[in-house]
């Protein structure tokens, strides 16, 4: 038997606020099969799911899906089905939910699949307990299978950053592609890892430098006293 999903009070976020400005540079392009799409197009649709749910750094070829890609183009499957195919993939899952916390990995996904920043730590407990208790896939089809979702991307788009400039703010919602993949803790166990990498290596060239002094000094001397030797 599974827990009920926790209630987390909805806090006020740019999405939430109705957008009444002309759509310029700074808001996102919208991807959707609504419409016939050529070849090129249908390219660029799936270059924007890669790029929605793995990110930049993350889009290498062993995270293509080429088999849920050829069911796309052939309408056998909605954007919708798609995005469930790439949130649930072997890589996917390995690149950010091994690497992660639930509570970090719930965030990455309502950031990438809903689209927004989750509202607040019960939010996050909330569905860490779905996906401890449910499995991960039986959290993404929730997150898929929401209202929300449906009201905002239905089947046909692919999910993207809502409303992260607002006109009367001086600086917007910093980009999700822009916010660290992993938690606090484990950037801080990089960190540590590399000043003591880089603490150890920095030993080597001064140990090098001195070595090669030394052999230089050497050298000299003995050239010195061969020539003296000579002269005699």
């Amino acid at each position: 038997m599974s827990l009920p999903t926790l209630t987390y009070p909805l806090s006020s976020q740019n999405q939430r606020v109705a957008g009444y400005e002309i759509p310029g540079d700074e808001h996102p392009r919208i991807y959707s099969t609504e419409n016939l799409l050529s070849s090129s197009e249908m390219d660029e649709l799936i270059k924007a799911a890669y790029r929605q749910i793995f990110h930049e750094q993350q889009m290498l070829k062993s995270t293509r899906q080429t088999c849920l890609e050829s069911q796309l183009r052939a309408g056998q499957i909605t954007v919708k089905q798609f995005i469930a195919g790439l949130a649930t993939s072997d890589p996917f899952r390995r690149l950010n939910y091994d690497s992660n916390n639930n509570y970090r990995f719930v965030q990455l996904c309502i950031q990438r699949i809903l689209g927004r920043e989750v509202f607040n730590e019960r939010e996050k407990l909330a569905w860490s307990t779905v996906l401890a208790t449910q499995g991960l896939k039986k959290f993404i089809d929730l997150l898929l299978d929401s209202q929300e979702y449906q009201d905002n991307f239905n089947d046909s788009t692919v999910p993207y950053q809502r409303r992260r400039i607002l006109p009367q703010r001086d600086l917007g919602a910093l980009p999700f592609n822009r916010i660290a993949r992993y938690g606090e803790h484990y950037r801080q166990q990089l960190a540590e890892l590399s000043d003591r990498y880089l603490g150890s290596s920095q030993e080597k060239p001064y140990e090098l430098f001195i070595g090669g002094m030394a052999l230089v000094i050497f050298a000299a001397l003995f050239l010195t006293l061969g020539s003296l030797a000579g002269l005699n």
